[in-house]
Parts: C-alpha cells; structure tokens; sequence
C-alpha cells in the first residue's frame, strides 16, 4: 500500500515514510525523520530533527514534533527524539528533541491533549494522560500510567511516579510518589489514587499495605528516612508495588512533594 501524501506537503527526499502513512495538506516533514506504517498525520504539522515515530501514530493540526530544544545551553548538537505507537497528539502540541546527543522519548498509548508540551530529554512511559495545556520542563520523567491535569506545570528534572495523578492548574516542583494523588500551587500529595489502582486492577490487600505506607509517609511527621524504617517494621511481606513506591523514595535528588 502506497503512502497517502496530500500534494500540498512539503516532504524532504532524506526523510523516511513507510507504507501507508497519511500526510494532510500543508504539512513539512524534514531530513532524518522516520516514520512508522500505520501513523496518520492531519494538516499543517511539522516533524523536524533526528525524530523516530513509531506505529499507529496520530498527530493532530497543527502539532510541532522534534523542533530543537528551548535551552540556551543547545548549540546545534546532534539531539534525538523517539516515539512509541499508537500515540495520540492533538492539536498544538510540541515535542522538542534532547540535548547534546541525548533523547527525548515517549513510549506507547499515550494521549496528549491539545496545547500540551513535552520538553528536551524527557521520557514519558507508557499509557499515559495529559491533559490540555500540560507542560514539562526539561529532563522530567513521568512513569507508565500517570494522569496529568490540564494547565499543570512540572518543574525540571522532577519524577512523577507510576500510576500517579496530578490535579489541574498544579504547579510540581519536586518528585511526585507513585500511586499518589497530587495537587496544588507548590503540589502537594492528598493521598492514594485509589480509582486508578483499581482501574489497574491491583488487588484490595496490595491497595491497603499502599494507602498505610503514605499514611505513614505523609502524616507521622517523620523524616522520609524514618518514615521508610517505621514501613519497614510495621507493613512486613510488602507487596511488588510497595517494593517500588519505597525504591522511589530512596533515590529522590529534588525531594518529594509533600
């Protein structure tokens, strides 16, 4: 099956589109961007740099994908970006690549609503939400399943753990625990996303050892080191889930939103 490319676009001899791919008018896909069978492409969107796009892919009107970083330290260095399949980038949204040879990359079955924005040397897991206007900066890293409000900001370099929802109009300035509700200008965490865990279909024991852990993290008024000792005594036999949420924990560099 031939592609389906609108004579409008502007498409670079050095590009590569497999079979099937559908390009709208006015489109401009530049040298060095390989895309996928399967991915459907609307009007007017721009695909720049080393980008690799996965397949089954959907980007919307308008959306910008692979444009150079927003970082005074780039200076035109090689810079890569990765995308999974079956994506979905509605209208307006901008991915930018990594920096000095790193890579902005973002898995499978996430949704990105209309205006959002993923920054240079992201990574974004799998299964994701974000919804319209959200916005990461620089180096964050959001894990599989996260729920991201619309108008929420997160601050560079911060993590926002599996399975974690951050409420709209959030502005996240430091790590975000797994399995957590979170909201707030700074954000702070209210408690377990219960709803999400059990769309996740975690069982009703791993759920209670989950909820008496941030309890105890969130309300001893203990140190996270404490904190983690008083888990470690008082929930033995941990589930898989409060094995991760502890490691998490551990290796925090900008704190945890407390």
């Amino acid at each position: 099956m031939k592609n389906k490319v609108h004579p409008t676009a502007i498409i670079s001899k050095k590009s590569c589109l497999d079979k099937d791919v559908e390009v709208g008018p006015f489109c401009v896909i530049e040298p060095n961007v390989r895309i996928a069978k399967g991915t459907r492409i609307f009007n007017n969107v721009t695909i720049k740099g080393d980008t690799e796009i996965g397949e089954n892919n959907t980007i919307f009107s308008g959306a910008v994908i692979g444009s150079m970083p927003q970082d005074l330290k780039y200076k035109g260095e090689k810079s890569l970006l990765r995308i999974g399949k079956n994506n979905i980038f509605r209208e307006f949204v901008t991915v930018n690549s990594g920096t000095n040879g790193a890579v902005t990359a973002i898995g499978d079955n996430n949704l990105f609503m209309a205006y959002s924005h993923i920054a240079h040397d992201c990574k974004v897991g799998n299964d994701c939400i974000f919804a319209n206007s959200a916005t990461l900066g620089g180096h964050v890293h959001v894990e599989s399943r996260v729920v991201m409000g619309g108008l929420s900001a997160v601050h560079q370099f911060v993590r926002i753990g599996k399975l974690a929802i951050v409420g709209g109009c959030s502005k996240v300035v430091q790590d975000v625990p797994p399995f957590s509700m979170c909201d707030g200008h700074p954000a702070k965490v209210y408690g377990l996303n219960s709803i999400g865990l059990k769309r996740a279909k975690i069982s009703a024991k791993d759920i209670k050892q989950l909820k008496s852990a941030l309890k105890i993290i969130f309300y001893s008024k203990l140190s996270i080191p404490n904190a983690l000792k008083k888990i470690d005594k008082e929930i033995p036999n941990p589930c898989t889930g409060l094995k991760y949420l502890i490691d998490f924990m551990k290796i925090t560099k900008r704190g945890i939103s407390r």
